[in-house]
């Protein structure tokens, strides 16, 4: 039953998925402990600079071919420089920021993540990879250590500075009924992946729970959201999946460090590039049975993951 709800409410919302001018009393502000500003404006990559980086050797041709074809762009029709992370090894600019080797060392997955796109900062991941969809393989995701204006539901823009984790990614679907559910595969897969690291580090659970329709709550404090967009062509539905989740922040709400510190852990931290690799690995599987045999495998997960869990056992009552 509740299935059948969610499905309902999200045909209805599907095509609100829009922007518009920024509302700064909804805006998300973090701040990233271990990067300040000063250091951030004194990096060497330019900030209209796109960094293409692989897993494996096909990614890497992958961006090398996306390179030398030189047809992304952005929605602003923006100059924009295109590198390669092997050119800036040198540089050690990446390390600064986001530790795209430590990342790419915690993904397994066949698909998802495998070709990252960072830039220092950006208007939105989200643009990028829907303005650039059939330019980057499926599953391609596009992070950004500062986003000037992410897109939001209900047509709000976030600005999230330094401390969140900020990405976009692609995937395609052939079933147009199944696609307004992706974003609860999303969600769910960012809930699992806290609990995965948690349980991996010895570590007691940060129990974000999911605020239907796409608000990641904890503590009663949202931390985080999701946004799915989607196109039609060439009888594919190309599906731009957005996030942000604040990892390393203490205002204005909270963060799965303060989480952490408030459990009396004081050793260990949460990483943007584990949690990325750990949201990845977890999708995978999760969207493969979403595909394979439809929602209803993760329905039990959803429901424990659900902010709304009273109102989740109405919705399964019988007729």
């Amino acid at each position: 039953m509740l299935l059948r709800v969610l499905l309902f409410h999200s045909l209805l919302r599907y095509r609100s998925l829009i922007s518009k001018p920024l509302n700064k009393t909804r805006a998300c502000y973090c701040y990233f402990n271990h990067l300040s500003a000063s250091t951030f404006m004194a990096s060497s990559v330019d900030c209209s600079t796109l960094v293409l980086c692989g897993k494996s050797l096909a990614e890497k041709e992958a961006a090398k071919a996306i390179k030398s074809n030189n047809t992304l762009k952005l929605p602003d029709n923006g100059e924009l420089s295109i590198v390669l992370q092997s050119e800036l090894d040198g540089e050690n600019v990446m390390r600064k920021s986001f530790n795209v080797d430590s990342f790419m060392n915690s993904l397994c997955t066949d698909t998802f993540g495998r070709l990252l796109v960072w830039s220092p900062r950006l208007a939105s991941t989200h643009d990028v990879v829907s303005n650039n969809f059939c330019e980057l393989p499926i599953g391609s995701v596009c992070l950004a250590d500062v986003q000037t204006k992410g897109r939001g539901r209900s047509k709000n823009v976030w600005e999230s500075p330094l401390g969140c984790l900020l990405f976009s990614f692609t995937l395609q679907m052939e079933d147009g009924r199944i696609v307004p559910l992706v974003q609860y595969v999303v969600s769910l897969a960012i809930t699992e992946a806290v609990k995965e690291i948690c349980k991996k580090n010895g570590l007691p659970y940060v129990d974000v729970k999911i605020k239907w329709p796409n608000d990641l709550y904890l503590n009663g404090l949202k931390v985080g959201g999701i946004l799915c967009t989607s196109t039609y062509k060439s009888k594919k539905f190309n599906v731009s999946a957005g996030i942000g989740l604040n990892v390393n922040n203490e205002k204005p709400t909270t963060c799965l460090n303060t989480a952490l510190r408030e459990l009396s852990v004081e050793a260990y931290q949460f990483q943007r590039e584990d949690v990325l690799a750990a949201f990845f690995n977890k999708f995978e599987t999760f969207y493969r049975l979403f595909i394979n045999q439809g929602f209803q495998t993760l329905e039990e997960l959803y429901y424990k993951t659900w902010l709304h869990r009273c109102l989740s056992q109405i919705l399964k009552l019988p007729h």
